[in-house]
């Protein structure tokens, strides 16, 4: 089992950037797939990006492609989120998420992942 925390939310104006960052704890956070969602209000919750637990292959949506990066530091057990070039359309409730399946079958559906973070708010102001 694995715990989430997100952190590095805010307000920020059009243009700008922010790096979000996940921190796990429990054991093997190296073995876990981690994947980045939003929820803007009245919607629902959408796929953001996607890192495998090797590294080797990233997914992003195309509403952030080009402007978003998902890393990862197993050393600290941390995953982040660099985002660039933000809109007001990227305004939401951000949340990390951890997939222990060592193939997931749908990497961009929420029910690939087994575990949550509480969430960490991003506005961006025009």
């Amino acid at each position: 089992q694995v715990q989430l925390v997100e952190s590095g939310g805010g307000l920020v104006q059009a243009g700008g950037s922010l790096r979000l960052s996940c921190a796990a704890s429990g054991r093997a956070f190296s073995a876990y797939s981690m994947g980045w969602f939003r929820q803007a209000p009245g919607k629902e919750r959408e796929f953001v990006a996607r890192l495998t637990w090797s590294g080797s292959t990233q997914d992003y949506a195309d509403s952030v492609k080009d402007r978003f990066a998902i890393s990862r530091d197993n050393a600290r057990n941390t995953v982040y989120l660099q985002m660039n070039s933000l809109k007001p359309e990227d305004t939401a409730v951000y949340y990390c998420a951890a997939d222990r399946s060592p193939r997931a079958a749908n990497p961009r559906a929420s029910s690939q992942y087994a575990y949550w973070g509480q969430g960490t708010q991003v506005t961006v102001s025009s």
